[in-house]
């Protein structure tokens, strides 16, 4: 029998003999062959799908989302887990070319409708990929930016911030985080530091006020929605991914803005589901892609 679940065998040698000839003393080693044979137990993809949602479940992620599975059956054995931002058809081959059937993105490939699968769209191309690939392709979006210790969490832990707290408490989950410093900085410098950790090419801020930083607030991605909830919390700086450009303005006296870039606020989420699924099933296959799927470019 060839293939993943071959039998295995293992072979034990135990003890020795001591024998004299002509006055000389030998050590005579002998052994009992044991064999064990057995099978690997493989793992379902909805095995992977249950520890996911131990940690994030369904119902935290917002009304307009569409996390959970979007292509794929469940009841197939996972070969091994590529974990992404986002599902390209680059993705999708690198998935194959690794060994992997699972494809686990933050974002959603499928977040509206489609009307048909062609080649018309890239969405539509992924589709047809994974499918001809028989890749699964699962989405931990707002879910996992909602649990605690979800996304927002993991770039309280890049910043080194303690005390953290949900910035809009929603039942089980949140938007947003709090954390504090535990050592204050001055606006710019922190600011620098947020560059520095997240490899920002250019960092975008307004100008806030002269006091120093304590209080920080954030919401990785699309986050300027919880703009006034920061200012009413007392957070001495916010930090997102994107924010509207009138939004900056009228902030001087009450806050400092920063902005990181969708993808850049975002890149941790690779490492933090890898963190949940090596916690669950620490010998699952799991890669992160080598692909950096930032749709924007910058010139220097």
């Amino acid at each position: 029998m060839t293939g993943p679940n071959m039998p295995l065998e293992r072979h034990f040698f135990l003890g020795f003999i001591q024998k004299k000839e002509k006055n000389v003393e030998r050590k005579i080693y002998f052994g009992i062959k044991f064999v064990f044979l057995y099978q690997i137990s493989n793992m379902k993809i909805k095995e992977v799908v249950v520890a996911l949602e131990r940690f994030a479940p369904l119902p935290l992620q917002e009304s307009y989302d569409n996390a959970g599975l979007q292509i794929g059956l469940t009841e197939a054995e996972a070969s091994g887990v590529l974990l992404c931002l986002d599902v390209t058809e680059a993705v999708i081959r690198e998935a194959e070319e690794r060994g992997c059937n699972l494809v686990i993105a933050h974002h959603p490939l499928l977040f509206r409708g489609l009307k048909r699968v062609s080649d018309s769209t890239y969405v539509e191309r992924c589709v047809r990929e994974a499918i001809l690939r028989n890749i699964a392709v699962y989405a931990a979006h707002t879910n996992l930016d909602n649990a605690r210790g979800g996304v927002n969490f993991k770039i309280a832990e890049k910043l080194h911030l303690q005390n953290v707290r949900f910035l809009v408490q929603e039942g089980e989950g949140g938007s947003g985080i709090l954390g504090d410093l535990p050592v204050e900085e001055s606006p710019i410098a922190f600011l620098q530091r947020v560059k520095e950790t997240f490899q920002v090419d250019c960092l975008m801020h307004n100008e806030g006020p002269a006091h120093p930083v304590h209080t920080v607030a954030l919401c990785g991605g699309a986050g300027d929605f919880l703009l006034n909830d920061a200012i009413s919390a007392g957070a001495d700086v916010f930090l997102t991914g994107e924010m509207g450009y009138h939004l900056y303005f009228g902030h001087e006296p009450d806050i400092w803005i920063g902005v990181l870039g969708h993808y850049q606020s975002e890149q941790y989420t690779i490492d933090l589901l890898g963190e949940i699924l090596h916690a669950n099933y620490p010998d699952l296959k799991i890669c992160q892609t080598a692909i950096n799927t930032n749709p924007i470019h910058y010139l220097k």
